[in-house]
């Protein structure tokens, strides 16, 4: 019987396990993960886990009775060493060798850890596993559940600013401290900054931008950030200055492992006829755009994992969905269609202070869109660039033109 091993036991390794079985794997499935949970639901763990309004059996992503029913053998708080291509193997930290036919690396990122002086130091936090989460709210409600701390959140980007508003509403005191200029410098356009900067402020967060971290200060437990030019006291620090890809084992393995992400082909294939990858680990050329690209997002493990299911049992299913993302803040939901990398200019849809789009264009074409509070603007990006639609810019950021209306016409034959 033929085996197909799956390391890593996020969204792309819960996905693949039962994509797998649709496609018509009949062998054995192995998923092997170093967490000691089934795959769970990461986005909520710093909303609605945080804030107890969900359990741990909730998050799951697929109950254990789904991993019985279609026979998958899940090995929990089990680590990978070592992959052998030329013998299809892999070696366990035990030192247990098990053979495969097929490899599926869905291995992720992990948290970027601080590297200033203090950064060992109690009381210092991180936003990843379920682990984090556990561990974050113990000391939250350690000796007083009511009491309020003060936290600064080191980094403003989404998963910082989605935390930050998530204590805020918990009845915390929130620092931001963000080294950059502006918040979401890295992933979006001035105006989107701006907007989160006022959002944040008008619901008592403050906010430092264009400011280090020098050191983390106490003596067991941090009691105080020292930046550039101020102290800051704090209870509790989060760290959320992004991840770092799990590439190690692929590198080791001899495949081809560039600018922070395994390589793969359209059909989620490694450099190896054998080996596959999905989710955060991977580099590959979207679709959309054409770039080599590392698209960190839930819906593209899932597409991932699904295409390298169907490529396992000999299909031809590649990945061809627009990367989309989304953000909880407050009262605020971003939904964002496409990748912005490149644009020459930007859009702007506004219908009030709590509902705008923002429109990426690349020489007169939309490639993205961050939409706030606009479901109907995020579905409308996204088949404007699926199917590559000509949008006239009057038409664009002109309110009181239909998108779903104007895109019927746009695409009628002629």
């Amino acid at each position: 019987m033929q085996r197909c091993v799956i390391i890593g036991g996020g969204h792309a390794g819960a996905q693949a396990c039962a994509s797998l079985r649709k496609e018509g794997w009949t062998g054995q499935i192995m998923l092997i993960t170093d967490e000691d949970s089934l795959p769970y639901h990461r986005p909520p763990l710093s909303k609605t886990y945080l804030q107890n309004q969900v359990s741990a059996e909730q998050l799951l992503i697929r109950p254990e009775a789904a991993y019985i029913k279609d026979d998958i053998d899940v090995w929990l708080n089990t680590r990978v060493d070592k992959i052998e291509p030329a013998i299809q193997s892999i070696q366990l930290q035990s030192g247990e060798h098990i053979s495969f036919d097929k490899l599926l690396i869905c291995t992720g990122s992990r948290a970027r850890k601080a590297d200033c002086l203090g950064a060992d130091l109690g009381n210092i936090f991180y936003i990843k596993t379920l682990n984090d989460i556990e561990s974050l709210s113990a000391a939250l409600t350690r000796d007083d559940s009511k009491k309020s701390r003060r936290i600064v959140m080191v980094g403003g980007g989404y998963i910082g600013l989605e935390t930050a508003s998530v204590l805020k509403k918990m009845g915390h005191d929130i620092t931001i401290i963000e080294r950059e200029s502006r918040l979401l410098a890295r992933v979006t356009a001035q105006s989107i900054s701006t907007f989160y900067h006022k959002l944040h402020k008008r619901n008592g967060i403050k906010i430092f931008t264009d400011t280090n971290v020098v050191a983390f200060q106490g003596k067991d437990t941090v009691s105080t950030v020292l930046c550039d030019d101020k102290v800051i006291p704090a209870d509790i620090v989060i760290v959320g200055i992004g991840a770092q890809t799990n590439t190690e084992l692929a590198h080791s393995a001899g495949l081809l492992v560039e600018n922070g992400g395994i390589v793969v082909n359209e059909l989620c294939q490694t450099t190896d006829v054998n080996i596959y990858a999905a989710g955060d680990c991977t580099i590959g050329i979207e679709h959309h755009s054409g770039l080599a690209t590392r698209i960190e997002s839930v819906p593209n493990a899932l597409e991932q994992a699904k295409t390298a299911a169907a490529t396992i049992c000999g299909k031809h299913k590649p990945v061809t969905s627009v990367p989309w993302f989304w953000s909880d803040q407050f009262d605020c939901k971003i939904q964002i269609a496409g990748l912005n990398t490149g644009y020459d200019e930007t859009l702007l849809r506004q219908a009030d202070n709590q509902t705008l789009s923002l429109w990426y264009l690349k020489q007169g074409r939309v490639i993205a869109a961050d939409c706030i509070n606009s479901a109907k603007d995020f579905m409308a990006a996204k088949k404007i660039i699926a199917q590559k639609i000509h949008v006239p810019r009057e038409i664009l950021s002109n309110l009181d033109v239909d998108l779903f209306k104007e895109l019927a016409r746009l695409t009628q034959p002629s």
